[in-house]
């Protein structure tokens, strides 16, 4: 029932029925991973329970050396309202987090020795790691875990994602944490008492906006203040072009470590500049590849590194913009568009094909529905019925790479079907500043362990990352009960229910879901691509 770094043989009751499920065939082994970590086995009691062996880990790099990372630079902010990985990544080395997401589906613990869940998934007893100091001296102790859970709950924060996370943690009628729901037990124990079941907490605390924070530093920047319980510090920022980080010789950092140093490089968001700065030598491992450039970069001598996930690419339409009210305008567009084609021609055809719904055939509670119709002269007519057909549909995307060819293949197919279009591209530093509020543009969308995930962060009512502005009580309540049912199987009875609703309301036009590729070079030790794109430094260094 618990989960310990490296290893704990206690199983919890729910896991062993996952276990069972697993060996009849009825779920994937990422599948049983993720359910079974998420509610507290370590990942040697889990294998062991599914007759299994971890994948053999790669060996220990050496100690020392410089590592340099092609990634975009962003201006820095309050973690709970980080929207982009690369922000995760960046401060990652300086505060870090409860648990990590591993590539197999796992959960283990950073600043979490261990959790235990109850059956239920309604009470959650956190074990914090001993000896962890911030790097201004101080313990890192319970206070501060309570601190940063009662922070995330605020829903009073412009741009916290990490309320809608927290889920039954928060106080609907207060938007703030429920009154006895975060409790430090003792100095080093943390327990959460939730209302309803909730099976996402741990997966919610893995994700990128949950940097832990020194309790006197929430709602500031890392970057300004520089406390974290990492084994980095930061010599130099420049948005746009570049950061350093420096091994802090004044800490005493509670883990490990190889590199000293460790370099950002900002070589925009073009692939074939980033091409020309790996044969220039100025950096040794990409953030992300993609498209034909995966190719090249092998055959440059490269190392490329695949995951399948549940990353995509979403082409909306904001309903707070007419004529996108109109859910026929949005049924005409998902309709007109062939996904087989964007995803050949946007992708390079190196994913598989998606359903509009924004659940993924990984997710443990995907319900298969039937399959969707495409008929361009049948979507010119709905768009006739609505009465918008002299409509001009912008279609915003950022100016490069599978985002740019991936729009342009849906607005080739509007085109032939009869629909008025105009294609606007825009740099990253343009497009990112108001990605959530364009009437209809292109948007990427990180992998996320569960489905119930995806859906409460993208289009609950109201909540920060709504970029759609869908806004619909029966779904959300549909949405709170699927939430709150740790049975896959059962949950994935009220999943078909949502995903039928996602189609039906033409909420998004999903074409594909991506596997992720990263190109290195050959010696460099824990370059493998993450299902989330996470860059921790701590586990990077050289052969």
């Amino acid at each position: 029932m618990t989960q310990h770094t490296p290893s704990f043989l206690a199983t919890h009751p729910v896991a062993e029925m996952y276990a069972r499920e697993y060996k009849k065939g009825e779920m994937s082994r990422r599948e049983f991973l993720t359910r079974a970590s998420a509610l507290g086995v370590g990942t040697i009691a889990a294998y062991s329970m599914i007759g299994a062996t971890p994948a053999k880990a790669q060996a220990a790099p050496s100690m020392g050396g410089e590592l340099r990372i092609q990634q975009r630079v962003i201006a820095s902010k309050d973690p709970r309202s980080y929207d982009w990985s690369e922000l995760g990544n960046m401060t990652r080395g300086l505060v870090e987090y409860l648990v990590e997401y591993n590539r197999d589906g796992s959960f283990t613990g950073r600043l979490l020795e261990s959790w235990e869940a109850n059956e239920d998934a309604t009470q959650y007893t956190l074990n914090l790691r001993q000896g962890v100091k911030w790097n201004n001296g101080d313990d890192f102790t319970s206070e501060d875990v309570v601190a940063n859970f009662v922070a995330w709950c605020d829903s009073s924060i412009e741009g916290n994602s990490m309320a809608t996370r927290m889920g039954s943690l928060v106080d609907p009628e207060t938007g703030q944490a429920r009154e006895g729901a975060i409790e430090a037990v003792d100095s080093h124990t943390v327990r959460l008492n939730l209302p309803e079941g909730d099976i996402a907490i741990i997966a919610g605390v893995a994700d990128y906006p949950s940097a832990v924070q020194h309790r006197d530093m929430i709602g500031r920047d890392p970057l300004e203040h520089g406390v974290g319980t990492g084994a980095y510090r930061l010599e130099n920022f420049e948005v746009g072009v570049g950061a350093s980080w420096v091994r802090n010789e004044d800490h005493e950092y509670w883990g490990d470590a190889y590199l000293d140093r460790i370099e950002f490089v900002d070589l925009g968001t073009d692939p074939a500049a980033w091409l020309a700065g790996a044969e220039a030598g100025e950096f040794d491992m990409t953030y992300e590849t993609t498209g034909d450039f995966i190719d090249i970069f092998e055959a440059i001598g490269w190392t490329t590194s695949e995951v399948t996930t549940a990353s995509t690419l979403c082409i909306r339409m904001n309903q707070d913009n007419p004529p996108y009210d109109n859910p026929m305008v949005r049924r005409a567009v998902n309709m007109a568009v062939d996904p087989s084609v964007v995803l050949e021609l946007g992708y390079a055809g190196r994913g598989r094909v998606a359903e509009h719904h924004h659940v993924c055939p990984i997710h443990p509670e995907y319900a298969e529905l039937p399959p969707l119709t495409y008929d361009k002269d049948a979507a010119y007519a709905m768009l006739q019925e609505s009465g918008h057909a002299d409509h001009v549909f912008e279609i915003v995307s950022l100016d490069g790479g599978f985002e740019r060819d991936s729009t342009d293949a849906l607005a080739a197919q509007l085109r032939d079907a009869g629909f008025n279009v105009d294609r606007r591209v825009i740099p990253g530093s343009t497009f990112w500043n108001d990605w959530t509020s364009y009437p209809f543009s292109s948007t990427t969308w990180n992998h996320r362990e569960l489905g119930v995930m995806i859906l409460n962060l993208a289009y609950r009512t109201g909540v920060p990352w709504n970029e759609t502005a869908y806004s619909n009580p029966e779904f959300d309540d549909l949405l709170t009960q699927a939430s709150g049912i740790p049975d896959a199987d059962t949950r994935r009875e009220v999943m078909a229910e949502l995903q039928r609703i996602m189609q039906e309301d033409a909420v998004v036009n999903q074409s594909y879901w991506r596997s992720l590729y990263r190109s290195h070079v050959s010696d460099v030790v824990n370059a493998d691509m993450h299902p989330k794109f996470e860059i921790n430094m701590h586990h990077l260094g050289w052969a």
